[in-house]
């Protein structure tokens, strides 16, 4: 398999690209990674330092790519934060060139904008243009509960609720709706779901909850869950290795201390998830 990652990058921690291409490497996937910035670190520290790669330019990486006649080998085109408003039209172009490429290759859309804690984290222009231009034209999306209310413009709170936006998400464009934190009143105390709906059904997987912020962790979520599906076809298969991956994840890093995912550390859990959580279907 073979993923044109258009994402964010940082030298200091994992984020965007700098969170998914590795575990991507690690399951066996040959990873294109194409950066839209070049920051010291994410924008959580409250100061970074580096370029915001303009639109143009990203452009002309991925036309490189074009011209080495590698288009129609992409399986999957992956995009997550998106710093600035021109990237949509790069991405929403480079979806476009490598369909032309391999009709059967897929967009799969982390649409960042932020969580229910924090709000959003995104520049004003980018949730409405991820909504309105950017969702519909994926064939994946891997929202959190508060985006996902975002892109429905409902409030999901209660599995029905959750799963009816989904619906209304997937009414839009893309067939398969990953939400990648689902908070829900009767759910357990000190627990956090995942939930993945498709055209064949719904499932839902709950884990304990990890009592930390996580930068990158929903980068590395979106990651998995898209090669695990692509590769298998079976949504509920691909929840269960993502998330039983990311909760290893989540507990190292929690483990060592450290502010930063122990992404490295980690690898044996992307390679072979430990698969220790039930998933339910609920549809």
């Amino acid at each position: 398999m073979k993923i044109l990652s258009i994402q964010s990058a940082v030298a200091y921690g994992h984020v965007g690209n700098s969170a998914a291409v590795f575990p991507l490497q690690r399951i066996g996937v040959e990873v294109l990674p194409v950066y839209t910035v070049n920051f010291s670190n994410h924008t959580g520290y409250g100061a970074w330092r580096g370029p915001l790669i303009a639109p143009d330019d990203v452009r002309e990486v991925i036309t490189g790519i074009e011209e080495r006649g590698v288009l129609g080998q992409i399986d999957v085109v992956l995009s997550g934060y998106q710093g600035g408003e021109g990237i949509a039209d790069v991405i929403l172009d480079a979806v476009a060139r490598v369909k032309r490429a391999n009709p059967d290759a897929v967009y799969a859309c982390d649409p960042v904008m932020g969580n229910a804690k924090s709000g959003c984290f995104v520049a004003p222009a980018i949730p409405v243009l991820l909504r309105d231009r950017v969702v519909p034209a994926a064939d994946i999306i891997t929202p959190n509960q508060f985006e996902l209310g975002f892109l429905t413009e409902t409030e999901p709170s209660d599995l029905a609720s959750t799963l009816a936006a989904a619906d209304l998400a997937r009414a839009s464009g893309p067939r398969t709706v990953l939400v990648t934190s689902v908070e829900r009143p009767d759910r357990p105390d000190d627990t956090i779901e995942m939930l993945a709906v498709t055209d064949d059904g719904a499932w839902i997987v709950q884990t304990p909850r990890i009592p930390m912020k996580a930068n990158g962790s929903g980068d590395v979520a979106a990651a998995l869950f898209t090669a695990h599906f692509r590769t298998t076809g079976d949504a509920a298969a691909a929840l269960a290795r993502t998330t039983s991956s990311v909760f290893d994840l989540l507990q190292a890093t929690h483990d060592s201390g450290e502010r930063e995912l122990r992404l490295v550390e980690s690898q044996e859990f992307y390679a072979h998830p430990r698969l220790q959580f039930e998933v339910a279907r609920v549809r």
